[in-house]
């Protein structure tokens, strides 16, 4: 057990907070947690209350991006105790992060004890409504100030924590985009580093505008081959299998990716991980063999597709039912993490 030093404040936000349906990411709990690397050690772990942070501008991850986060939940359980969904695969993508960006990478024992005492310091904001959640928000960046182009000497690992509710509400309206490129195989698509995401902004910015709500991202080389959409990795149920797009360097490895096709190949449907061709999917649509499109991810966990642009063409997807695989798999997700079904893969780190 690592010894962490506490701070704690002495006049707590949490009773001006609505837990009973929280905007997503838009307040933090008291505290956070807050470690330093130099000298080639982690060092200094403490929690202290949420607040600014100061740093010099001349701070390396300012001017050359050595930038990575995390995404993972808290879930309050049927029994009240608190469970953390796959932590240990988030610190191992988290690691590989990291690695990909020249970063020190997190020891498990310094990252569980973060979490845990953070977790029993603020345990007040995992909220208990169905929907919601705890967000967690492990980060690390370049801290060393010096503007020469360099990897870093010196990090700051913290991990900040958000009551959330639904990330989004409508069924998504996507657009293939075949002119901009999110990341390209080689690149750091697989790993969740801060530029990946601000490279995205403007492209979906012009998409947003022309009245979608994200992308359908393809490949860099070609723009042949579907990646991911925005924020989330994409599936598609053709003919009562599902199709989704095999991993590569540009596509991130979704934690929630991975459980849903596990709960889909539970349940003895079909599932092909595998390059999806543009073409190919448009000629699914056309000829109405898309029964559900739906996108996974952390924040979404599982977000309905509506329509899906191809060209100049609009495709729409059936409305989803109580019979929808992504409904059922979301019911059963949820379930699990709050201890309403057994967990049989293990996922669920119970505190």
């Amino acid at each position: 057990m690592i010894e962490i030093a506490r701070k704690l404040t002495s006049s707590s936000r949490l009773p001006s907070i609505d837990l009973t349906n929280p905007e997503f990411g838009k307040d933090c709990s008291d505290h956070m947690f807050c470690a330093t690397y130099r000298n080639g050690e982690w060092t200094n772990p403490e929690i202290v209350p949420f607040g600014d942070i100061t740093f010099s501008p001349a701070m390396l991850a300012l001017h050359y991006g050595q930038s990575v986060f995390e995404g993972m939940k808290a879930f309050r359980m049927q029994d009240g105790r608190i469970s953390i969904f796959r932590p240990h695969s988030h610190l191992e993508r988290f690691n590989r992060s990291l690695d990909r960006m020249c970063m020190p990478t997190i020891p498990e024992e310094l990252f569980f004890d973060a979490i845990i005492e953070l977790l029993k310091v603020d345990q007040g904001w995992v909220p208990t409504a169905p929907g919601t959640s705890l967000y967690l928000r492990p980060f690390c960046f370049a801290s060393e100030p010096r503007l020469k182009i360099k990897i870093a000497d010196q990090y700051q690992f913290m991990i900040l924590m958000s009551p959330a509710g639904k990330y989004f509400g409508n069924p998504y309206r996507l657009k293939v985009e075949t002119e901009y490129t999110r990341t390209a195989e080689g690149g750091t698509g697989y790993a969740k580093c801060a530029g990946n995401y601000g490279s995205s902004f403007y492209p979906v910015k012009k998409a947003i505008e022309e009245g979608f709500d994200q992308l359908l991202w393809t490949d860099a080389k070609e723009h042949r081959y579907i990646d991911e959409a925005g924020m989330m990795n994409i599936m598609f149920m053709v003919d009562g299998k599902i199709i989704t797009p095999s991993l590569n360097t540009a596509i991130l490895e979704g934690i929630t990716r991975d459980s849903v096709l596990t709960i889909a190949r539970d349940q003895g449907i079909v599932v092909e991980e595998r390059r999806i061709a543009v073409d190919e999917l448009e000629s699914y649509l056309r000829e109405g063999r898309v029964s559900e499109a739906f996108g996974t991810g952390t924040a979404a966990v599982v977000a309905p597709v509506q329509m899906i642009r191809i060209g100049e063409n609009d495709y729409n997807i059936p409305t989803p039912n109580e019979t929808s695989f992504h409904n059922k798999a979301y019911i059963i997700l949820n379930d699990i993490r709050r201890g309403l079904a057994p967990d049989i893969h293990g996922w669920n780190f119970i505190i």
